[in-house]
Formats: C-alpha cells, structure tokens, sequence
C-alpha cells in the first residue's frame, strides 16, 4: 500500500496495489502488519456500514475519551467526499479540514487519527460506506460540530437545498460553541 500525507499531520491516505486483468481486480484492503508499519500502531476492534443516497451528510462526528476512535474509511460503492477536522486544542491545524473523495474506482482509504471530528457527503446517488474503529461506540460518549459551521467552512461540494441531515446533526453546535476534550499535547494512544 501507498501511504499520502495530507496537509493535516496524522491524517492520511492509503492507496491499496491493484492488480487487475481480465477477469477484474484484486486488492488487499487491509494487513494490520502493514499498517502498523506505516501508519500507525493501533487495532481496530469494530466494523460498521452505512447506505446513503445522495446528498446525505453524516458528520461531523467524534467519540470522547475515554472512548475516542480512530478510523480507517473507505467507500465501496458510489462516491463520497470524506472530511476530517483537527478538533485537538493547542494544534496548528485546530479547526482546520481536508477533504479526500473516496470512491469504488479509486479504492482510497482516509485514516482518521483521535482526535478528529469525521463526516462525509454523499456525491452519487448512492453510496455504501465502511469504517474500522480502533474502540468501541460509546452512546454517552458521542460528540459532534456542526456540519456548516461558518469558521470551518468545509465545501462539501453539495448545493445547500441538496443536504439531507439527521434530525441530531440538525442540532450540533460550531466548533467555537463546543468544549473539544481534546489538546494536541495528550497523548491519545
């Protein structure tokens, strides 16, 4: 596997080795030895799987300590823009975001270190979404940012009128209004 840097320290994007011929493709979409070689030293413990259809925006989500989750996403059917959001006090990147579109034809996967607030929009008419989480889903734990907040301005490369939100994700607050249990100091591994 290819591992890119992102303009977000930690955070980065993994292109797997495809092997294709004429009966189709095959890939290794994940090798724990591998990952800890080159990412990072973690296991992830849970899988999940979403379907959306188009215009849905999930996010920006994020598990407090002592639940906090890494992730490792990917989209295997249709495509979506993935966001990530530095949410560690002190960072040089707090409040900032890339963005990375992940798709059944680019294979790409976005590691998503704790620490971070994840969403992502769905770009096709419909998309199937994976994620690993190196913890647990805690309920209790459960954090969000507004997915418009204006200091953030993410383009989520949708138009406004087209954002399909959860009645819960209608409600987060922006980052200024919220109290990220996280410092870029801490030691979150």
């Amino acid at each position: 596997m290819n591992v890119v840097k992102t303009a977000i320290d930690g955070v980065v994007i993994i292109e797997p080795r495809i092997f294709e011929d004429e009966r189709g493709y095959f890939y290794e979409s994940f090798s724990q030895r591998e990952f800890e070689e080159k990412v990072c030293n973690t296991v992830f413990v849970q899988d999940n799987q979403s379907k959306s259809t188009y215009g849905v925006v999930r996010g920006l989500h994020f598990q407090r300590p002592p639940y906090a989750q890494s992730k490792l996403v990917r989209c295997v059917s249709g495509r979506v823009l993935d966001v990530v959001v530095d949410i560690r006090r002190n960072s040089p990147t707090y409040g900032k975001y890339i963005s990375v579109e992940l798709s059944d034809e680019n294979h790409r996967q976005l590691f998503i270190p704790r620490g971070f607030a994840h969403g992502y929009a769905v770009l096709s008419d419909e998309a199937v979404f994976q994620y690993k989480c190196d913890n647990f889903y805690n309920k209790e734990s459960e954090g969000a940012i507004a997915w418009d907040d204006p200091d953030i301005n993410v383009n989520w490369q949708l138009a406004a009128e087209d954002v399909v939100l959860s009645a819960k994700d209608t409600l987060n607050k922006k980052l200024s209004e919220s109290v990220t249990p996280f410092d870029y100091n801490e030691k979150l591994y």
